[in-house]
């Protein structure tokens, strides 16, 4: 079976700004029945931004859509992707996409959960070379955020110019200090990270403070 070229996809891409295929939610939402057809569509602020057709069969999805040019000019594209089931261990079976690239004659093959539309056609980020905003942040910004992420989940507020919120009712003690030691120790490791960066701009007293001697 024959797969899809990259093309020439853009450089830089980031997975949050590429329109995406989810196989767990198009199962979800019984597009991967055998039989199944027809629209997905993205939006933006309400909107719709842009619209594709599905046609699921039993070991594959086809996935019809147009491509307009700049020139105004479009033309259809209809796309293969296989659809790999593995059994689960308590019955049923998790669907995976099958990536149908291939990158320098290669095919790629790879099992994955999410295909990217990073040039002109689905496949996955390997393919496209695309990351995830996360894996470009500052080891700082990642921490943040982490601690950021567990501040919200308590009922608080970002940033640590606010205090941990109280326990929530309902949470157990032992959980609640748990989430509040991750959430200490990820602005320390963030803090850390900032002065390690800067370190050169220190005197060594202040190395010796944050640090240690």
């Amino acid at each position: 079976m024959g797969g899809y070229g990259s093309g020439r996809p853009r450089r830089n891409q980031l997975a949050e700004d590429c329109r995406k295929l989810d196989v767990n939610r198009l199962n979800r939402e019984g597009c991967l029945k055998p039989g199944w057809s027809g629209n997905w569509l993205w939006h933006r602020d309400c909107e719709q931004v842009a619209g594709i057709s599905l046609s699921a069969e039993q070991s594959r999805l086809i996935v019809s859509f147009h491509i307009t040019e700049k020139t105004g000019d479009y033309y259809d594209v209809e796309q293969s992707i296989p659809i790999i089931r593995t059994p689960c261990n308590y019955g049923g079976n998790r669907p995976f996409f099958g990536c149908p690239g291939v990158v320098n004659g290669t095919p790629c093959r790879r099992r994955v959960a999410k295909l990217f539309k990073g040039g002109r056609y689905f496949l996955c980020r390997h393919c496209y070379s695309i990351a995830y905003a996360s894996q470009s942040e500052a080891v700082e910004d990642r921490m943040l955020r982490r601690a950021d992420k567990r501040r919200m989940a308590m009922g608080g507020q970002r940033g640590t110019a606010y205090g941990i919120a109280p326990k929530p009712k309902g949470m157990w003690q032992r959980t609640y200090d748990l989430q509040c030691d991750e959430i200490e120790w990820c602005e320390d490791q963030a803090n850390r990270a900032f002065l390690g960066r800067y370190r050169h701009s220190l005197s060594r007293e202040e190395l010796e403070m944050y640090f240690g001697p």
